[in-house]
Parts: C-alpha cells; sequence; structure tokens
C-alpha cells in the first residue's frame, strides 16, 4: 500500500497538465528565473553566481514547503477512504514525505547539470548530501504528521500554515546570504534549523565543502524530536479520524 501510495502521488501530482512530470523540473527552474531576475537585477544581490547560490537552496526549500502545504489536507484528501476501511492511517504522511523526497532528488539532477554549467566543480563533499537529505526528511515528516493530524480538527491550520510558510521563507537565508543579516539579529537566525539546513546545502553543492558535522549532529537531534512529537500527536488524534473528516 505505501509503495502505490507513493506512485500515485508521483503520478497525480501533475495529472491532466500537458507537461506532466516534467513540471518536476520545470517548476523549480522556472522558481529559480524569476527569483534570479529580481534579486540579480532589481534588488542586486552581490553574489558570485547568484543563480546556483540560490538554486541549491531553493530546492530543499521547495521539498519542505510543498510536503508541509499538501500534508494538512492529507487526512481529509483520504477521508473516503478512512471511513470505508481500516489500514494504517500514518502510512498517508509517510507516503506523501517519501514522494516528496523523490522529486527533490529528481530536481537534484538538474541541479547538477546546472552546476557544471556554472563551472562550480562537484567535489567528495557530495558524499554527505544523502545524509542531510535523509535528515531533513525526517525533520519534514515530523511536521506532516503534526499538520495532517490537527488539520482534521481544526481546519484554520491550512490555511494558518500558508502565511507562517511564507515568513518562515524570508526568515531563512535562501535569497539572501547569512553576512546580510545584521548582528543583532544573526543569532535570531540561528534558532531557525532551516538556516543550518541551508548552509549545509550550500556548503556541499555551492562551496564545494564538507558541511559541519557538529551542526549536522544538532540538525539530526532536533529533527528526530520534531518526528517523535509530530508522530506523537498523529497517534493520539488518529482514533478521531472517520468521524472527524
Amino acid at each position: 500500500m505505501f509503495r502505490n501510495l507513493v506512485k500515485r502521488d508521483l503520478r497525480t501530482r501533475y495529472k491532466g497538465s500537458v507537461l506532466g512530470f516534467l513540471w518536476t523540473f520545470v517548476n523549480p527552474l522556472l522558481q529559480l528565473v524569476v527569483f534570479s531576475a529580481i534579486f540579480s537585477t532589481v534588488l542586486r544581490m552581490n553574489v558570485d553566481k547568484y543563480p546556483m547560490f540560490l538554486f541549491v537552496a531553493l530546492l530543499p526549500w521547495l521539498f519542505f514547503a510543498n510536503c508541509t502545504q499538501a500534508g494538512t489536507g492529507l487526512i481529509l484528501n483520504y477521508g473516503n477512504l478512512i471511513k470505508k476501511i481500516y489500514f494504517p492511517r500514518d502510512i498517508l504522511p509517510l507516503a506523501n514525505t517519501t514522494a516528496g523526497l523523490i522529486n527533490l532528488a529528481l530536481s537534484f539532477l538538474v541541479a547538477f547539470v546546472a552546476l557544471i554549467l556554472f563551472k562550480i566543480p562537484l567535489t567528495m563533499s557530495l558524499i554527505a548530501l544523502p545524509l542531510i537529505m535523509l535528515i531533513q526528511y525526517i525533520f519534514t515528516l515530523g511536521f506532516v504528521y503534526l499538520l495532517s493530524a490537527l488539520n482534521v480538527y481544526f481546519r484554520d491550520i491550512e490555511h494558518l500554515w500558508g502565511i507562517i510558510i511564507m515568513a518562515w521563507f524570508y526568515l531563512t537565508p535562501i535569497v539572501y546570504p547569512l553576512d546580510m543579516v545584521p548582528v543583532k539579529y544573526l543569532e535570531m537566525f540561528f534558532y531557525n534549523p532551516f538556516t543550518a539546513f541551508i548552509l549545509a546545502y550550500r556548503d556541499i553543492l555551492y562551496r564545494g565543502i564538507f558541511p559541519n558535522f557538529v551542526l549536522l549532529l544538532n540538525l539530526a537531534a532536533i529533527s528526530i524530536l520534531v518526528l517523535i512529537f509530530g508522530y506523537f500527536i498523529f497517534k493520539r488524534l488518529e482514533r478521531g479520524f472517520a468521524e472527524a473528516v
């Protein structure tokens, strides 16, 4: 069932569109073009090879944002199935996030080609990429469990999360370098776990160096705690899903 749900998610994500599955590659590329045009010409972000500086950070953010936003309505979308038969409900967030991870991995294939075109070397640091992707997968899955369960009972979560995710995007150094942040606010930025994720991805792909492994260990610990908390809330609320949907 898990395998079929992942396949279904990947197949139906762009079902009915002309480009179909190609949107997996086209969507991040179009966002890259828009952000690069704005921050390279209008706001004049003075960063070497800025499109790649942005791209390697934008892809993991899109993975998190898309999975969590889809996750808010996940249980409601499968409401009819939940009412009719019993199956492990926790498989739904797992399948949703796994499909997103596959999508991220495929998007990185485009990133590798773009990095070569921009003459940014692919180094041995790439062996750390699966590790940071796994840690982010755990972090994201925790949020999907939490949001999918809460939204069944509090339908405003879906709309509120859209605002939170927009604010979170601009409070994370994705479109701008961390050294642009005023010193007095710098410590606050490091309370944001996604700052560490972005720095790790940029170290691996943009700078070609290994990320700070102490930082990765901290990220792993935070991600596991988020997953445990999200899964705990999900299991506590799961018993009322059939009646609430």
